[in-house]
C-alpha cells in the first residue's frame, strides 16, 4: 500500500508516522508542502506538529498550502486521509472534516497517556479493532477541545461518524475522563464517506512494547487489510 506523508515547516510528528508506516511495511514518500502533485497513493497522512509555528490559529496557513489543493482532490476522489493532531486541525481548515478545534479547557498545552474508546470499528481505519475497545494513547496538545455545531453533531451520531471518544480504564465517557473539554468527549471523527479520519491522538507513538505499547498497530494494520 502506497502512501504519502504531508511535511510542513513545523511538522515534528513526520518522522515519527514515516517510521510507523515503515514498520507496518506501507510504502512511504514524504512530500512537501511547496509540491504541487502528489505521487501515486492510497493513503495521505498529514502528520502532528505546529505548522507555521501556529502563529495565526492551528492549521489555518497550512490549509492554505500548495499541496493542500492536491490533497482536496484526493479525498474527494475517495483516496484515505489520516489527520493526526495537527493534521486534524488543518483538516477541519480546509473543510474536508467539519467543525474546529478550540483551546482546551484548562488553557494548558497537554502532552500525556489518555484513554479512547473505539466507537465505529467498521471502516477502512478501525476494522481491527473490537467495538468499545479500550486503547491508551499519547495526546501532545494546547487546541484539541473538538466543537462543531447541533446540526453536525447529530449527524456524526447518527451516521456513526465518530471514531473516538476520550474515556477512563472502564470506558466511562464523562467531564472527568475529558483531558480537554472536547463537545461529548470527542476524539477523532470521519468525514461523511468514512475515508477521512481526523484524530487528536498519536496512533503512531503506540506502535512498540519497548517504548510506549502497541495499541496503535491495529489503526495502520486495518488500513492494509
Amino acid at each position: 500500500m502506497k502512501t504519502s506523508v504531508i511535511v510542513f515547516p513545523g511538522s515534528n510528528c513526520d518522522r515519527d508516522v514515516a517510521v510507523a508506516l515503515k514498520k507496518m511495511q506501507f510504502k512511504n514518500q514524504m512530500v512537501w508542502h511547496k509540491e504541487t502533485s502528489l505521487p501515486k497513493t492510497d493513503l495521505i497522512v498529514i502528520p502532528g506538529g505546529f505548522s507555521y509555528g501556529d502563529y495565526l490559529r492551528s492549521g489555518a496557513v497550512a490549509g492554505k498550502s500548495k499541496i493542500i489543493d492536491e490533497v482536496i482532490k484526493a479525498a474527494k476522489n475517495g483516496c484515505l486521509v489520516l489527520g493526526i493532531c495537527n493534521g486534524f486541525q488543518i483538516l477541519t481548515e480546509t473543510g474536508l472534516l467539519k467543525g474546529t478545534l478550540l483551546r482546551n479547557k484548562n488553557l494548558k498545552f497537554i502532552n500525556r497517556d489518555v484513554n479512547i474508546k473505539v466507537i465505529n470499528n467498521e471502516t477502512k481505519f478501525t476494522s481491527k479493532y473490537k467495538l468499545n475497545e479500550i486503547l491508551k494513547i499519547n495526546i501532545a496538545h494546547n487546541e484539541g477541545n473538538y466543537f462543531t455545531d447541533k446540526d453536525h453533531l447529530r449527524e456524526l451520531k447518527n451516521e456513526g461518524l465518530i471514531a473516538f471518544k476520550y474515556c477512563d480504564k472502564k470506558g466511562i465517557t464523562n467531564e472527568q475522563s475529558n483531558p480537554n473539554g472536547s463537545l461529548e468527549n470527542i476524539a477523532g471523527i470521519f468525514n461523511s464517506k468514512k475515508n477521512i479520519l481526523g484524530m487528536m491522538p498519536h496512533p503512531e507513538r503506540m506502535i512498540d512494547n519497548h517504548i510506549s505499547n502497541t495499541d496503535g498497530v491495529n489503526l495502520f494494520s486495518s488500513l492494509l487489510n
